[in-house]
This record gives structure tokens, C-alpha cells and sequence, in this order.
């Protein structure tokens, strides 16, 4: 068995893969791409798309040794998400979903060749309070979730300002709740928890215990439990693939902290650039625990990015600017998986990471 793991860096794209304890990693997009989003479709895993903050959606449909250009009739050349919804297969691969700045959603059909823009995003009527704080005149959709267990539903954040939904592909939305989050960054499903939907969110710096939220009834309702979690800034959340009630969550005491903000493209504060995120897990209704063993030092760490690959129960991926760590006790410990890591990679955003299981021949 490979595993593949796509880990998008401020400047640079690693295609990692691990077979037998080993691992190797090759480059790609170094230059003025700037990877943002990366995703893989978990049935057909030689394909994988990345959505870049300088130059649009690229594809891969060779395990990432090669890429080309698509989403060619996209209105921005900003694309900073992207998911295939794996159990909606109109054809021969996953429905494609990519979100830009400013706010659309895009849907292909067809793996990425043709593509269809899913209207009515913009008239919901939160969208006149929608504005990204570091560009307060625009926004983006921040993350898609399709829903594993209603293939025609996603859930869609909004940077910042809403949580929306659909139940028809896009052809049409669902506004915020009055509960629900506003500043999602990060959104999760999980198929052995029908209508629970997991969320990681900036609302702890407008309220305390605002940083993790779910809700039971497929975005209906939002219950915000927060409590063991000491900084109030979350960002990545990531569900253990063999139990729903295993998460794990990375933090920040606030964006300045979490991010590269000495990034003039992206920058969304005026703070020192003085990174510090922490890594937390919770089993449960247990409050949530800090991750230590194995993990980076907070201090320097910019805030990592989560992934899981669907047959390894128990097993968490962590993009950090320090090196790909690896949990295989559903986030208790944590292990460096042995790469050559650059000292250039060290001073670089963790911004997507997608990962997947191939099974050799």
C-alpha cells in the first residue's frame, strides 16, 4: 500500500509518498502559483486539484508528477477551495466543487474538464455582511464539505461571515442560522454520523468558547463546546475516520499568531510575526486535550493543517512548517515522518493537505 500526500506550502506544492516506512517527497508550483487548496478524489486517486491564490485550478491525473491548467471560464483567478464529493459520481469521477474570492462555487461534472458556476450564492441575504477581514472588500468561500451521506448536499464557509448550504449541487442555497458560525475556516462530515457536521472557527476572538461548534441536524442548529480549548482561534478540524466522536483541532491565541502575516499578498494583520498554535484532541463529551507528545513546540509553529485518509481508522496527517507529522493513535501521540525538510519550508504557511491510499500492484 502508497500513501499520497498532497501538502501545499506558501510556495511550494510536496507530493509525498510513503511505502514501507519510506518516504519521499517531490516539488511542484514554486514559483508565483501560491498553492491555497488542495483535494483528491478518494475513488479514483490519481487525481487530485489545486486551487491557487495567483493562478486559478490545476489538475493532476497522474498521481501528481504531472499538472495542467483547467476552470478556464472561472470570474477569478483566486481559488481557495476545492472538494470532489466522492459518493456523488454522475460519471466516471467525484463532482468536482471549487470556491474563489470573490464568493462563488463552481461545479464540474466531468472531472475538471467542463465547468458550471452554481447561482445564487451572492443573493442569499447575508451576503451584504460577508468581508475578509485582511481584504475587507471582498471575500471568499473559505471551505466546501459535501455531505458523505447526502450526496447531493454541501455545506460552504464563507470568510467571513456565514455558513450556507445546499441539497441540490448548487442550484440553490440555504443562508446562515442565527446559531451557526461566522468565521468557519474549516468544516467536517464524517459518514458513520449522519447530519453532524463538525467546525472550526475565528468566533472565539468575538466570543470565548466560540472555536469548535456541530450540529446534529445537518445545519439546522450549532452547539459550540469549546471547553479545555485555551486559545480562541481554530482552524483546521479533522475526525478520526473510525470514530465520529474522535476529533482533533488546531488553534491559535488569533489570526496575527496562526499566520505568515509578514506575507504581503496575504496579510490580514498588522501584528509582529510571532507564530504559536497548539494542537488539541477530544474523545466524546471529554473536554479537549492538549497534543504534546511528538508535536513541534508551539512557539514558531504556524497553524497546522489536518487530514485523514478513509480506510485508516484512528490515523491523523499534520502539515506544519516544521515537517508532515503523524498520529496512529486517533491524535494521543505524534510521530515526524522522515523527510528532507527545507529550512525555506520552515518559514512557509502550512495551507492544504489531502491525503490518500493506493493500493499497489
Amino acid at each position: 500500500m502508497t500513501t499520497r500526500i498532497y501538502a501545499a506550502l506558501d510556495y511550494a506544492l510536496l507530493v509525498i509518498e510513503g511505502r514501507g516506512g519510506n518516504w519521499d517527497a517531490n516539488r511542484y508550483f514554486d514559483g508565483n502559483e501560491r498553492p491555497y487548496a488542495v483535494a483528491v478524489d478518494p475513488y479514483a486517486p490519481e487525481r487530485a486539484y489545486l486551487g491557487t491564490f495567483n493562478d486559478g485550478l490545476w489538475r493532476t491525473v497522474d498521481g501528481g508528477n504531472s499538472w495542467s491548467q483547467i476552470g478556464s471560464d472561472f470570474s477569478s483567478s483566486r481559488v481557495m477551495a476545492i472538494a470532489v464529493a466522492g459518493e456523488d459520481r454522475p460519471g466516471e469521477y467525484g463532482t468536482v466543487y471549487a470556491g474563489t474570492e470573490p464568493s462563488a462555487v463552481y461545479r464540474s461534472d466531468d472531472g475538471g474538464d467542463t465547468w458550471n458556476e452554481c447561482h445564487g450564492l451572492t443573493d442569499l441575504d447575508s451576503a451584504t455582511e460577508w468581508s475578509f477581514p485582511g481584504r475587507p472588500d471582498t471575500h471568499h468561500v473559505r471551505w466546501i464539505e459535501p455531505d458523505p451521506n447526502v450526496p447531493e448536499r454541501l455545506h460552504v464557509s464563507i470568510e467571513a461571515g456565514a455558513v450556507v448550504r445546499t441539497s441540490d449541487r448548487g442550484e440553490t442555497w440555504v443562508d446562515r442560522v442565527p446559531d451557526g458560525p461566522f468565521d468557519a475556516h474549516t468544516l467536517a462530515t464524517h459518514p458513520d454520523a449522519p447530519n453532524r457536521v463538525y467546525a472550526a472557527a475565528g468566533d472565539g476572538l468575538l466570543e470565548e468558547g466560540h472555536e469548535y461548534v456541530e450540529s446534529t441536524d445537518g445545519g439546522d442548529s450549532w452547539v459550540y463546546s469549546s471547553e479545555g480549548l485555551e486559545q480562541h482561534y481554530g482552524w483546521a478540524v479533522a475526525v478520526d475516520p473510525g470514530d465520529p466522536d474522535t476529533r482533533v483541532i488546531t488553534t491559535s491565541p488569533g489570526a496575527g499568531r496562526a499566520h505568515d502575516i509578514e506575507d504581503e499578498a496575504v496579510r490580514t494583520h498588522d501584528e509582529p510575526n510571532d507564530p504559536y498554535s497548539v494542537v488539541y484532541r477530544r474523545q466524546g463529551e471529554e473536554l479537549w486535550q492538549q497534543c504534546t507528545d511528538g508535536f513541534p513546540d508551539p512557539a514558531g509553529l504556524f497553524v497546522p493543517v489536518l487530514a485523514t485518509i478513509p480506510d485508516e481508522s484512528g490515523t491523523f496527517y499534520a502539515l506544519t512548517n516544521r515537517g508532515l507529522y503523524r498520529s496512529a493513535d486517533s491524535g494521543e501521540t505524534w510521530d515526524e515522518i522522515d523527510l528532507s525538510w527545507k529550512d525555506r519550508y520552515r518559514e512557509q504557511q502550512p495551507r492544504s493537505v489531502a491525503a490518500t491510499s493506493i493500493r499497489d500492484e
